[in-house]
């Protein structure tokens, strides 16, 4: 029995609730020291972990790690991935714009300008700003653990996204000031200009390319020593903060991990790779051209 992952899905849906450490702990019938300290892996008595999957609206069997995590809130959907992340020693990423974990100080910065933006002018303008910054520090955080561990990655990128990165810039769909746009646009053109960089260098442990073939969803499988996760996602990092529409999965189902992987492997045999799909990105930001 993983007790280590069972707290992580449990701080992960003190996120996702919004609810009080006290709260959640009274729905429990455990002391908040308790609480906290089952999030951190300690031993779980079976009736509390009945309680808990009570409490989480799922099955007993998926709170143990054999059914699927369900997320309607980017922030809680990054939280656990961060989770996932910290145990994993290899990533293939299909679709998306960009590999976040790769992006480069430029995109922070312009994400950063677009969320702070947007809470100023909200309605509860504090509990705007709180949910940017704890956004921003999770995505920081998911950063800063790639650079220490230099876990593999292979990106498989959507041209078709990335089109729209280049016309939209980073946090696309936010709305901003045309000055924070403009930043936004320039930040995305300096990000695809690295991107084309990394998939000529391919420095070690990093290999990106193209999708000849456009995606039907964008998922990741991330592999560790003991167990593998599939990620499926309609939340885009540049858009944690925001009030999106969906529901991000995350399984460690063997049949799941499997179906994925295979499809994954196959998209990378059909990706364009290294210099011609560095050059298909920049026919793209020559294309779209300034804005």
């Amino acid at each position: 029995m993983r007790f280590a992952d069972i707290g992580q899905q449990l701080r992960a849906y003190r996120l996702e609730s919004g609810l009080r450490a006290e709260e959640i702990a009274a729905r429990l019938g455990v002391s908040r020291a308790a609480l906290y300290r089952y999030e951190k892996g300690e031993v779980i008595k079976l009736d509390t972990i009945r309680r808990l999957a009570e409490l989480l609206k799922i099955s007993p069997l998926s709170l143990l790690g054999i059914g699927v995590e369900y997320f309607s809130r980017p922030i809680a959907f990054q939280e656990r991935l961060r989770q996932v992340e910290e145990q994993s020693d290899q990533t293939l990423q299909v679709g998306e714009a960009v590999c976040y974990p790769t992006t480069t100080d430029a995109f922070d910065g312009a994400l950063a300008e677009a969320w702070a933006e947007v809470a100023d002018n909200a309605s509860e303008r504090v509990a705007a700003r709180a949910a940017a910054d704890q956004a921003m520090g999770l995505l920081t955080a998911r950063k800063k653990l790639h650079q220490s561990r230099r876990a593999n990655i292979i990106a498989m990128l959507s041209e078709a996204a990335l089109r729209n990165f280049l016309t939209e810039g980073v946090a696309a769909g936010l709305a901003v000031s045309e000055r924070t746009r403009t930043r936004c646009r320039l930040a995305a053109r300096a990000e695809a200009e690295s991107i084309a960089t990394l998939m000529e260098s391919v420095p070690i442990g990093l290999q990106i390319g193209l999708l000849a073939v456009e995606p039907a969803g964008n998922f990741l499988v991330m592999r560790g020593r003991e167990r593998a996760h599939v990620c499926t996602s309609p939340f885009p990092a540049d858009m944690t903060a925001s009030q999106v529409t969906g529901v991000g999965t995350i399984t460690a189902a063997d049949e799941a991990v499997s179906v994925h992987q295979r499809v994954a492997e196959a998209a990378w045999r059909n990706a364009l790779k290294g210099s011609a799909a560095a050059a298909r990105v920049r026919d793209l930001i020559r294309e779209i051209g300034p804005r």
